[in-house]
């Protein structure tokens, strides 16, 4: 049996010069290089290489419409795409680098001919000698795990020389994989929170990283909270492309209490009849009381007013108070329409609707 034309041993850590450079060499010119990860060995080429791409399809003997996997050294990755969500930050942020790849909307610059329907995959393996190597390279490289179409996945250097033989330049040799299984991969954007391929998250655990539990705090929860919940969720779903009722597919929970409010009050009727003027039924809602513990169970807190912010802050421990903010982010305190007219309800409401609007890119 013949092997791969070289062959470099390599620890889980930075690599030397000389082998990140071999490994550069072979890229460059379009060669296969085989390199670890945590998860599985891994078969690269160039991005935006032609060439090379055709030569990793027929090595792995595999369909040519499969979407290849950017991988990158490091999360600045994410700036190449156009329009990136705050969801797709959270998940980088708690699980990179790591076994997650997020199918993204967009296609970064000299990743055209392996983005698939304008939707583009990238991972930064936790392999600290390969996220070297590719931090180092002046190109995309994408990855795909080094097995024969149909095959178990290579998970150390004998494996994948026994597959691919001369086919591949260079092995990078980083012992056995940790892991032993593919990455997770999650589409993520465009009306979609859809894991392709399970690997070691679920879906429930990667909903819990990339939405946020919101709530929205007056003083009775009768008047401007319920209608900053029911326009939150309004809004959200719409920059999401699904309903309101959908939110939770994306991991975001919405609510509101009052810093004064007695359980079980229904909204005020002008509040229910100026947001029904754009659909949407307050009929529903009952007042709850902004406790120490639905406090502290939120990712963002939003008081209506600078002393509701006051107080909230007050009753919640060290660490836990910069989660409450106001509203508005130009610092503006929303008006209290309570005892006024349908047109001083009308008003609030436009406040709260452009104050979560401002806030909206912050979510998702």
């Amino acid at each position: 049996m013949s092997t791969a034309r070289e062959r470099a041993r390599v620890l889980d850590e930075t690599p030397a010069p000389e082998i990140v450079r071999r490994v550069r060499d072979v890229l460059e010119r379009g060669g296969l290089a085989a390199l670890p990860t945590e998860t599985v060995y891994g078969l690269a080429v160039r991005a935006d290489d032609a060439a090379a791409l055709a030569r990793l399809v027929e090595a792995k003997d595999r369909p040519t419409d499969m979407a290849l996997t950017w991988h990158a050294g490091d999360a600045r990755a994410l700036d190449a795409f156009p329009a990136l969500s705050p969801m797709a930050r959270r998940l980088a942020e708690r699980y990179w680098p790591g076994p997650l790849t997020l199918v993204l909307p967009g296609v970064p610059s000299g990743l055209e001919r392996v983005a698939r329907d304008d939707w583009t995959g990238v991972r930064v393996p936790a392999h600290k000698a390969t996220s070297a190597i590719l931090a180092d390279l002046p190109f995309p490289v994408v990855m795909t795990s080094a097995n024969r179409h149909g095959s178990a996945p290579a998970t150390d250097a004998d494996a994948v020389e026994a597959q691919f033989e001369s086919a591949v330049e260079i092995v990078v040799d980083g012992g056995p994989s940790r892991m032993g299984e593919a990455s997770s991969v999650l589409r993520l954007g465009r009306g979609r929170f859809e894991l392709l391929r399970a690997g070691l998250f679920t879906p429930e655990q990667l909903r819990a990283v990339a939405g946020l539990k919101l709530a929205f705090v007056c003083t009775g929860n009768t008047c401007r909270s319920p209608m900053a919940e029911a326009l939150a969720r309004e809004l959200l779903a719409k920059r999401l492309m699904t309903d309101p009722k959908g939110l939770a597919d994306f991991g975001f929970s919405v609510q509101s209490m009052g810093v004064q409010a007695a359980n079980g009050a229904p909204a005020s009727q002008f509040s229910v009849d100026v947001l029904a003027d754009d659909g949407i039924d307050l009929s529903g809602h009952r007042s709850r009381s902004a406790t120490l513990e639905e406090t502290t169970r939120m990712d963002r807190v939003y008081g209506l007013t600078a002393s509701h912010v006051d107080e909230l802050r007050r009753i919640l421990p060290p660490g836990r108070s910069k989660l409450v903010l106001l509203l508005d982010p130009n610092g503006v305190n929303i008006s209290d329409p309570i005892g006024g007219t349908r047109a001083d309800y009308e008003r609030t409401a436009r406040q709260i609707r452009a104050a979560i609007e401002a806030r909206l890119p912050e979510w998702a």
